[in-house]
């Protein structure tokens, strides 16, 4: 009675009841029987199998009554065949459906590495239009060098616009009596020499 109750207790996984199976191992199973599938489609499967049943026909058909093993309907034949038949297509259909799983990793890899490289594609494009766009913020060389060129020419034409001033102040210089108040600096219009050379004398 303890027995009955101890081998019934709920916290304790039943122990499996009924026929159990042999295991083996379904990896090298799966490769023999594409092996066997490989084999069967080639033509040299088709040629060996062409020559035997030749053979067995007419070893059947022409040997001495006594040596025939399988005589005229060739029943046993046809049972041979039948048999390799009804464990060809099994085999095919496993090997047909790891090369299926294969192709569905194969192709999810191949989206996987897809999208990864749609993904890589968009940032560089996203990195290249913000170089353009920083790009055409910068001042690129034909730029400062008609910057440059336009200062250079500024320059030029504000040092003309000094030599001129200067020749007409030296020229006004020499024009002015001598009796006025003697002055070291040269005549110019930052202080007002001409406007005061322009005013009546009272």
């Amino acid at each position: 009675m303890a027995e009955q109750r101890r081998t019934e207790r709920l916290d304790q996984p039943r122990e499996p009841r009924g026929i159990t199976l042999p295991r083996f191992d379904a990896e090298a199973f799966g490769r023999w029987s594409e092996g066997i599938a490989r084999g069967m489609g080639t033509a040299n499967f088709i040629v060996v199998m062409t020559v035997v049943i030749a053979i067995w026909f007419g070893w059947n058909t022409l040997a001495p009554a006594g040596w025939r093993f399988d005589p005229y309907t060739f029943t046993f034949l046809t049972l041979v065949l039948s048999l390799q038949a009804s464990y060809a297509a099994p085999l095919i259909l496993l090997a047909q459906n790891r090369q299926a799983d294969r192709d569905r990793l194969a192709l999810e890899e191949d989206r996987r590495r897809a999208t990864a490289q749609k993904a890589d594609t968009e940032y560089l494009a996203r990195e290249i239009a913000a170089l353009r766009i920083a790009l055409g913020e910068v001042a690129t060389r034909d730029f400062l060098r008609s910057e440059l060129t336009r200062l250079a020419e500024e320059l030029d034409e504000a040092g003309q616009r000094r030599q001129r001033l200067e020749r007409r102040q030296q020229d006004k210089g020499s024009q002015r009596p001598t009796g006025g108040p003697g002055l070291d600096e040269p005549r110019d219009e930052l202080d007002g020499d001409y406007a005061r050379d322009a005013r009546p004398e009272r």
